[in-house]
């Protein structure tokens, strides 16, 4: 199945892009979409994720055209 993945802040700096399309088994979870996506580098801790525009965590299982999105924690003050 193929799955839409975006990076924002430095982990696009960190991927070297801002997304890609991976193809992945069809029972995949977001760790296994970051996986596919970064080359079999480590997650970052606490890294934060959206699928199809909604949070999410690693452990959630994906489908063939979701869309996720991964971004570092932010701070604000």
């Amino acid at each position: 199945m193929t799955v839409h993945v975006k990076f924002f802040a430095s982990l696009k700096e960190l991927m070297g892009c801002d997304g890609a399309a991976v193809e992945i088994g069809e029972m995949a979870t977001v760790t296994d979409v970051w996986l596919a996506a970064s080359g079999g580098k480590p997650m970052p801790a606490n890294v934060l994720v959206a699928i199809n525009m909604e949070h999410g965590d690693v452990h959630q299982a994906v489908h063939s055209g979701d869309e996720v999105a991964f971004f570092p924690p932010v701070t604000g003050g």
